[in-house]
């Protein structure tokens, strides 16, 4: 029994459906991949003005300078320099790095010509930040405070704090290092943080 040959149609169809098939995966992936890189876009261009170039202030005195704690250090110098300048009596420093930092030795127990307090933050959080700055504010009268974070903090610091000081707040953004690496981070542990600040509402205040 002869076995049938097909026919030069069904040999086109055969040969050209795996083809067809192939660019049409291709393409789904092509336009997914350009769909990505569009929200990605999107989201960085949407988080500059948060995370990149935050609203800082006028500097003008305060109550006190309260530096929120973290790496780089260079954020505590910045808070120092602005008291040596006569924007504040006293320095407020959180030790977010832990009470027994070493490198946080020449702040907390340095000499200076105005008070520095220094404390660990419970819980290490900016929410726990922002508790310790209202207890003492309440125990010290401050209306208006200076925030020292950096930059990609700022805006965070500012929704937080803000939430449960009343008075008035200036930020000021301490340096910041660069490049994508860097930046990519921070979008993405900034953004959770604000997730984090949005289902915790309350300002849960220390007795």
């Amino acid at each position: 029994m002869g076995t049938s040959v097909p026919a030069h149609g069904q040999w086109e169809k055969t040969l050209i459906s795996p083809i067809v098939g192939a660019v049409s995966i291709f393409r789904r992936a092509g336009w997914l991949l350009v769909g990505a890189l569009v929200t990605v876009l999107a989201a960085a261009v949407a988080g500059l003005p948060v995370f990149v170039y935050p609203q800082v202030d006028p500097l003008r005195p305060a109550d006190v300078i309260v530096v929120l704690g973290g790496t780089p250090y260079e954020r505590f110098d910045v808070g120092i320099e602005l008291a040596e300048r006569g924007y504040a009596p006293e320095v407020l420093i959180s030790q977010s790095t832990g009470a027994d930092d070493p490198l946080m030795d020449k702040y907390c127990g340095g000499r200076f010509a105005f008070r520095v307090a220094c404390f660990v933050p419970d819980p290490w959080t900016t929410d726990g930040e922002a508790r310790e700055i209202v207890r003492r504010a309440t125990i010290y009268g401050w209306r208006h405070i200076i925030v020292v974070t950096f930059t990609p903090h700022v805006s965070r610091a500012r929704y937080i704090v803000g939430r449960c000081f009343e008075g008035e707040i200036t930020m000021v953004a301490s340096p910041t290092q660069t490049g994508l690496g860097f930046w990519s981070w921070m979008y993405v542990r900034q953004s959770a943080g604000y997730v984090r600040a949005f289902v915790n509402q309350h300002c849960e205040q220390d007795a």
